[in-house]
């Protein structure tokens, strides 16, 4: 299946580049779109439209927050005079072209006057008599957040080094969301729309803005900027962060600890099933895989396991996959689709085998399986030796290769999700749509049955290896179709497997034969989403961010691994600020150590998922959870 490319925002401080399409071969990105770029990035992220105005103090400060800018009290009062009663878009660009980011030296500087021992800190008796007494003054509140950042302070002192990098983080991490989010908005204008591209260099570059007639007019000379000022610079940046919470979980070393979970007693006599699936990479680094639905006729004692397909056929050698975790959440149909009831997951492990057992009552059960993507990511290190598909024999006659017919008979072996040794149209039809796109119908399934080798009336894997030698055959030899459906299948030049990960999932019941069937192959996302954040909600610990009892981190930690969800019981989005660098020997899903996520009103997210990078060491998982928006 061809898989469209997503290219995300490239950011380097407070540049950013938009991501490339045809239009952006032609005519290259400028300076000046850029800016405007993210002058309307950072404006939708407040406003619905940029046709909107500002209306307020708190619109425009906060506007200029997600600008990446911090400006002060004074700096404010200077665009909004008791005069001004509104500021337009073209106003905010004028803004933000005058008011320039601060930098990572200008922030230091400003600290460093109140560093008496030149030692990178603050005592807090001398951070507080400065923010509570001089200049733009701050209140106790303001001021005991500020101390209370985790992070950053610890014995009585104030890190302003770890702060300052914290700061230009979080502005960079703020900057991306806002960018990300306008390229999203963006893609769903063109994918409803069709052709039009807002904002596309065709038309005429960006519009000098036209400030309306209440904004404050200065001269080119002068400048609304803070800088002289070291104080504003300092109140605005500790401003930045309202309050933090943070979680310490010490783990011990897994590799001889994984024996929770068991087989139940005469299991040999149960009835079983069993279904195969992968779960895949994508381009954008989501990952999908099949779904499934399950049927228990009567109640009984269940047993359900999930584990990596291990397609190695050397003694000793195991798939390199068989580390990625995997898991399966387990819903109930109530009435409709539409309506699925969170009843357990596999929590429990034996080495690289997750598993549950309980009591089911009779119905419909959903199974999703999931993994968490700490290790099911995208590979950096490029092959330089690309693997040969086909070859002519001294009369001309074409093969496929040694190694491409095993590398054929190991995705035979994962479509194959009954484990029959044959593909029925279904099944095919799961291939065809990861790498075409496309469904096979029974006219043309008929045809294949008339020239490939099939038993009872579905495709064996001569017939198989059959069919992809006739693609060869059809574009004489060119093996370019046959890299577009290993590559949808997770495979690199190689041919190695990197980019998926199959897996097998039992179905053992005591008392009834269990149906399994693939429904759907989706993105992990969805109903799974929905079933993390339950699961973890119920099951984890709950801290309250200071002073903001609306906004709630939930951890949830196992063996394995550990999940956090954001809640945000507010009618306001919020920006949460991640930092992971205290943490020991962990992997997190995001790649990132610090990030920033953007949580939306009355909702949850699952935030991250952390796993050790050594099993066999013990991990340390420090994270600090900070509100800076």
């Amino acid at each position: 299946m061809a898989i469209s490319p997503r290219s995300d925002a490239t950011f380097s401080s407070q540049k950013s580049t938009p991501s490339e399409s045809p239009r952006t071969k032609k005519f290259p990105v400028t300076e000046e779109e850029i800016f405007y770029m993210n002058c309307r990035a950072a404006y939708l992220t407040v406003f619905k439209s940029s046709l909107e105005n500002i209306i307020s103090k708190d619109q425009l400060y906060l506007a200029l927050q997600h600008a990446g800018r911090n400006p002060s009290q004074k700096t404010i009062n200077k665009y909004w005079t008791p005069q001004t009663a509104k500021l337009n878009f073209d106003d905010f660009c004028i803004i933000l072209r005058k008011e320039k980011p601060t930098s990572k030296a200008e922030l230091l500087k400003s600290f460093k006057q109140l560093d008496v021992n030149d030692d990178g800190c603050i005592l807090h008796t001398d951070l507080y008599k400065f923010l509570t007494k001089r200049g733009e003054k701050m209140t106790r509140e303001e001021v005991n957040a500020i101390i209370n950042l985790t992070d950053v302070n610890a014995d009585g002192k104030f890190d302003y080094i770890k702060f300052c990098k914290l700061y230009m983080t979080t502005n960079e991490q703020c900057l991306k969301t806002t960018l990300e989010k306008l390229e999203v908005d963006s893609k769903m204008r063109r994918h409803q729309f069709g052709n039009y591209i807002e904002g596309s260099p065709e038309r005429d570059p960006s519009p000098v803005p036209k400030p309306s007639p209440k904004i404050i007019r200065k001269t080119d000379q002068e400048t609304f900027s803070n800088k002289g000022d070291t104080r504003s610079s300092l109140l605005s940046a500790t401003r930045k962060f309202k309050t933090s919470v943070s979680f310490t979980i010490t783990m011990g070393a897994n590799g001889n600890q994984n024996s929770k979970l068991t087989e139940p007693n005469l299991i040999k006599d149960w009835q079983y099933m069993q279904s195969k699936g992968c779960f895949f990479l994508e381009e954008d680094g989501e990952i999908i895989s099949h779904q499934y639905r399950m049927q228990i006729t009567q109640r009984s004692m269940v047993y359900l396991t999930i584990k990596p397909l291990n397609l190695s056929q050397v003694e000793g050698k195991p798939s390199p996959w068989l580390s990625v975790d995997t898991a399966l959440y387990i819903l109930k149909e109530n009435e409709s689709q539409a309506n699925l009831q969170l009843v357990c997951f596999t929590e429990l492990r034996n080495r690289e085998v997750f598993g549950w057992t309980g009591e089911l009552g009779p119905g419909i059960y959903w199974l999703i399986p999931s993994t968490t993507g700490c290790r099911l990511r995208k590979k950096i290190k490029p092959v330089t030796d690309e693997a040969q598909l086909v070859y002519r024999d001294e009369t001309g006659k074409l093969f496929l290769t040694k190694e491409f017919k095993s590398t054929l008979s190991d995705i035979f072996e994962v479509i194959d999700l009954d484990g029959n040794g044959l593909l029925s149209l279904e099944e095919y039809n799961f291939f065809e749509l990861r790498t075409s796109g496309e469904k096979c119908d029974e006219d043309a399934w008929a045809v294949c049955r008339e020239n490939f080798d099939t038993k009872r009336n579905e495709l064996t894997r001569q017939g198989f290896m059959d069919l992809n030698l006739m693609e060869a055959n059809d574009r004489e030899g060119d093996p370019c179709d046959l890299w577009v459906t290993l590559h949808s299948m997770g495979y690199n030049k190689a041919l190695e497997l990197t980019e998926a990960c199959p897996f097998v999932i039992d179905i053992y019941a005591e008392k009834c034969k269990p149906k399994i069937k693939a429904v759907h192959m989706e993105a992990c996302s969805g109903q799974l989403e929905k079933a993390i954040c339950k699961s973890v909600l119920s099951n984890g610990d709950a801290k309250v961010m200071d002073g903001y009892e609306n906004i709630i981190v939930h951890t949830y930690s196992c063996d394995t691994w550990i999940t956090s969800v954001i809640e945000n019981k507010s009618d306001e989005k919020v920006i949460i600020h991640i930092n992971n660098e205290l943490s020991k020997n962990c992997v997190n899903n995001r790649g990132l150590n610090v990030f920033a996520v953007e949580v939306g009103p009355k909702s949850t997210m699952v935030c991250q998922h952390v796993m050790p990078l050594n099993e066999q060491q013990e991990w340390i998982y420090y994270c600090i959870y900070s509100l800076i928006s």
